[in-house]
């Protein structure tokens, strides 16, 4: 599934197929700012228009003319790796939700907020100053292997069919999802300069960087929030080889690093939704 086709001089109706003939998996790279969603709509109205489409719209879930999906949610402020799916390829996204993900997270001592990062408004403030490297190191051991964790209540999870994160937004009452099982296989602190902290994360599915900042804010006799975040790998794809970046969001790009279809094992079951 690999070619050139910068000199496709075909009608219209040929680049749409050949842009409907992809079926497989892709990497782009998602700035801070816009929702995984929006980038995905972004990246389809791209691609459309490469192909001939007029004023295409993305959200019309009735006759799509492109199948596309996103293997994990990043949180609007984070960026990095977006795995995508197109074709028969959004079957194989499952793994990509339930696979192995890194990330790079700047912390900040001192503060919680309510979203558990930087968007969000300052709830508490601890002192930090009796914190010492050796002490941060220490706590990290806790939270590593298979562990409990309570998912953020600004979350793409849902309660009733709608998304908590915009219930509390409405002004709704929001209880917290208990605690449920998962799995840090890496984690290292790179950096630390308080009130500021690094760190490297390699973790399985249904985990949030958030909530684990805020969890070593608290063991720490203090409190914290993540300040940046940045997904530098999920699955086989890497910030540095495989993330397409906005400028080379074209029909040739991509298939120079498409990964094509294998056939999903049947009767699967669902991962959890995660992500940030």
């Amino acid at each position: 599934m690999a070619g050139n086709i910068t000199n496709t001089t075909g009608p219209i109706t040929s680049c749409l197929s050949k842009l409907q003939s992809i079926h497989g998996l892709f990497a782009i790279y998602k700035k801070k700012g816009p929702t995984s969603a929006d980038v995905l709509n972004t990246l389809k109205v791209t691609l459309l228009k490469e192909a001939g489409e007029k004023n295409p719209n993305p959200r019309k879930r009735k006759k799509q003319s492109l199948k596309m999906g996103h293997g994990g949610t990043l949180d609007s402020a984070a960026s990095g790796v977006l795995v995508v799916g197109v074709g028969n390829g959004t079957k194989m996204l499952s793994t990509m939700l339930a696979g192995s993900k890194k990330y790079v997270a700047v912390g900040e001592l001192g503060k919680a907020t309510d979203t558990l990062d930087a968007t969000g408004s300052v709830v508490l403030e601890k002192e930090f100053e009796h914190i010492t490297r050796s002490d941060f190191e220490e706590k990290l051991k806790g939270f590593t292997g298979d562990i409990m964790q309570v998912p953020p209540l600004y979350s793409a999870l849902k309660k009733d069919g709608q998304r908590l994160s915009v219930l509390l937004m409405k002004g709704e009452k929001v209880e917290a999802k208990p605690a449920r099982p998962v799995t840090v296989y890496n984690l290292t602190l790179q950096e630390f300069k308080p009130p500021h902290f690094t760190l490297d994360i390699e973790c399985g599915g249904g985990f949030y960087v958030r909530s684990l900042v805020d969890d070593l804010g608290k063991a720490l006799s203090s409190c914290a929030h993540v300040k940046e975040l940045t997904r530098t790998k999920q699955g086989q794809f890497t910030l540095e080889e495989h993330a397409l970046p906005e400028e080379q969001w074209t029909l040739e790009h991509i298939l120079r690093t498409l990964q094509p279809c294998v056939e999903a094992e049947p009767g699967g079951k669902k991962p959890p939704k995660a992500d940030t």
